[in-house]
């Protein structure tokens, strides 16, 4: 294990000059911006995001010290061999699910959970403790925008995450944490599972969502993070379906036409990569599907055609 005590070790592992690093953490306010995304309920999610320094020095922070620091295997976001369908895998089969999702997640992470748990002393001396956690910190709260975010949550959860899957799997109930969902699944059992998990969380400074509480019975439809797990991991039909009518518009009227169309402010370069996005989503769960691998390779043609083969789409924030 690497023990950090000097700010000229630590600038040299991060491949970034110590008067850069202090520099940055001087003056935060000038190195954010807040950028607005629409969420899936019609509201709206700000992010607060750094600009491009600072965002390479957090990047740095993640690449050199946060991906070696201990995580629960419950936790499926934010780390390698993870992801939705990996998470949704977790639960398919089962008689019954629960979802519970912590509110203001980002938001309620402290200061001092982050200093404590994340740069703790063993590894770090003070002044550089101090240094790593103004650089991940932003007022007083995580930002959600900033690269380093995710992994500090996986990092301050572990502990979390250990003691109820503890206690889970004493009931026979599976348990995982996609960021900050949290997913249940087992034949019985499942309506002690909340009093428990609001009694570890609120002794870190959370609380759950309430109106995010959602219990599937069996017999329903069960769903794991966007994807259908009553028998194998699949797309929901209504939305292969929508994935599958754009595509077919695209082609059929051309992507401007069909973005002025629906009224969608994304460029085409933008629309053609969520686009792509989504059709691998399905293609994860399902390899064979033949509509989708015909879509996937009309996109990457399409895109070849308008940019070049060596080029890439952009992303735009």
């Amino acid at each position: 294990m690497v023990v950090y005590r000097e700010a000229s070790t630590l600038a040299k592992d991060l491949g970034v000059e110590a008067k850069t690093l202090y520099t940055l953490s001087n003056n935060l306010p000038a190195h954010y911006h807040t950028v607005s995304t629409p969420k899936a309920d019609g509201g709206v999610r700000r992010l607060t995001v750094p600009d491009e320094a600072l965002k390479r020095v957090q990047r740095a922070i993640v690449k050199n010290i946060l991906v070696y620091m201990p995580v629960s295997s419950c936790a499926t976001a934010y780390r390698y061999g993870g992801g939705a369908v990996y998470n949704a895998s977790l639960h398919t089969g089962q008689r019954e699910g629960l979802r519970l999702d912590i509110r203001h997640f980002f938001d309620s992470v402290r200061y001092s959970a982050v200093k404590e748990t994340v740069f703790p002393p063993e590894i770090f001396s003070e002044p550089l403790r101090i240094l790593l956690s103004m650089l991940c910190y932003y007022g007083d709260t995580l930002p959600q925008g900033a690269p380093t975010s995710p992994a500090i949550v996986n990092i301050l959860l572990r502990e979390f995450d250990r003691r109820i899957a503890a206690w889970c799997r004493k009931r026979r109930i599976v348990y995982s944490r996609y960021c900050d969902d949290l997913v249940f699944s087992g034949g019985r059992g499942l309506k002690a599972v909340r009093p428990a998990v609001e009694a570890e969380l609120r002794a870190l400074g959370f609380f759950l969502h309430e109106k995010k509480t959602a219990f599937r019975p069996a017999g329903r439809r069960q769903t794991v993070t966007g994807l259908v797990v009553n028998e194998k991991v699949s797309v929901p039909a209504e939305t292969r379906r929508a994935i599958r009518q754009a595509a077919h518009y695209c082609r059929r009227f051309g992507v401007e036409s069909h973005l002025r169309r629906i009224g969608s402010p994304l460029s085409p370069e933008r629309y053609l990569e969520q686009l792509l996005g989504r059709v691998s989503y399905v293609l994860q769960t399902a390899p064979d599907c033949a509509w989708a691998t015909e879509v996937r390779q009309w996109i990457l043609e399409e895109r070849r055609r308008r940019w070049g083969a060596g080029s890439r789409i952009k992303t735009e924030r």
